[in-house]
């Protein structure tokens, strides 16, 4: 497995993830090219998990004054629980560390138990909820934090 940069050859293949994962952001291609581009405002960073067969799981995230924050981390299907999403995740937060993050935060669908596994071994506690947050169906965020090692 290789974990890289995201490029915009690998969108159709992050799109076909997202689509197929009810957890996963479904936002338009504009959304996830601009996880790559230069010069926005939040520095972004994006990457892709490549095996052999092709595209695995992606991760995309943003730091702005020292806050990261995760906004997706997703694992194709027939790929999960293979390692794949810790090594999204461990690859993250070297890159958000190194662009200056001194804390990361998430928020995930209360059901996502294997999500929530994932942060919690990484070292994230649960800080708070919004209620009724997400749609279809509804159910809460629960809002996640990291302090970075060595920050401060």
């Amino acid at each position: 497995m290789q974990i890289r940069p995201m490029a915009e050859a690998d969108l159709d293949a992050v799109l076909t993830i997202a689509a197929a994962l009810p957890t996963a952001p479904q936002w338009p291609r504009s959304g996830y090219a601009a996880a790559f581009e230069a010069g926005a405002t939040a520095r972004r960073i994006a990457l892709v998990a490549e095996l052999e067969q092709g595209i695995a799981g992606f991760a995309v995230a943003s730091v702005i004054s020292g806050e990261g924050e995760i906004e997706s981390i997703a694992v194709a299907g027939g790929a999960q629980r293979l390692g794949i999403g810790n090594a999204l995740l461990t690859e993250l937060l070297g890159a958000l560390a190194a662009a200056g993050a001194l804390e990361v935060v998430l928020e995930l669908r209360e059901s996502n138990r294997a999500a929530a596994g994932l942060y919690a071994r990484a070292g994230f506690s649960e800080v708070g909820r919004r209620r009724s947050y997400y749609r279809d169906p509804v159910e809460d965020a629960v809002l996640m934090r990291l302090e970075m090692p060595n920050a401060r």
